[in-house]
């Protein structure tokens, strides 16, 4: 079955102001930036912080603790695919 994609509905406000704008013709007022715009640019923001993020983090982090967090997802991995008991 195909996803469901939902645009974001408008609250009460939203929607009055869009219809008021709409009916006078006034674009100046109207938000200068789409949502694709905020969107690319919420994006690279996230590309930024992740190119950052695994470098600072092994850093930061003890080899100890590091050998920690790995057992732990292992175990989580396999608990994942243990047999049904016969």
């Amino acid at each position: 079955m195909p996803k469901r994609i939902r645009k974001p509905r408008l609250d009460t406000v939203q929607n009055a102001r869009r219809v008021v704008l709409a009916s006078t013709g006034d674009t100046a007022s109207a938000p200068a930036s789409s949502p694709s715009v905020i969107s690319q640019v919420m994006a690279e923001m996230g590309r930024k912080g992740g190119r950052i993020g695994g470098k600072r983090r092994l850093e930061t982090l003890s080899d100890r603790r590091r050998k920690q967090i790995a057992r732990n997802a292992a175990k989580a991995r396999w608990a994942k695919h243990k047999k049904p008991a016969a």
